[in-house]
């Protein structure tokens, strides 16, 4: 009797774990995304890893100058890559074919302008 309901015991938790530790999984699911930004400098560089490292959603930002490439790895569930574009676009950066919002590009300090063509 008591081998029976220890088995059925267990068999029940069992039957509540599993699910649970499966949806615990499936939540910290990550996706990474590359931007190519118009980013020039550190300057740059610090302001748009920050800006988007703040952003709900988003593990994690890194910006490579040399390719003006932003790698972000983020969690599809809360954020996409279309709202980091548009963060991007809204601190005055290009971020792929979402064009910089030229007032925010504006203010941004000189170094940070794209040069003229």
């Amino acid at each position: 009797m008591k081998n029976i309901l220890k088995v059925s015991i267990c068999a029940f938790l069992m039957a509540f774990i599993t699910p649970l530790k499966m949806n615990a999984q499936a939540a910290n699911v990550t996706q990474t995304v590359k931007i190519k930004t118009s980013a020039e400098c550190d300057m740059c560089k610090s302001r748009i890893e920050k800006e988007v490292r703040a952003m709900k959603g988003v593990k994690s930002a890194d910006l490579d100058l040399t390719t003006k490439i932003l790698t972000v790895e983020y969690n599809p569930k809360k954020i996409s890559p279309e709202n980091i574009r548009t963060a991007i676009s809204n601190i005055g950066y290009d971020a792929d074919d979402v064009k910089a919002n030229n007032r925010s590009q504006k203010e941004l300090p000189k170094c940070c302008h794209p040069p003229k063509n």
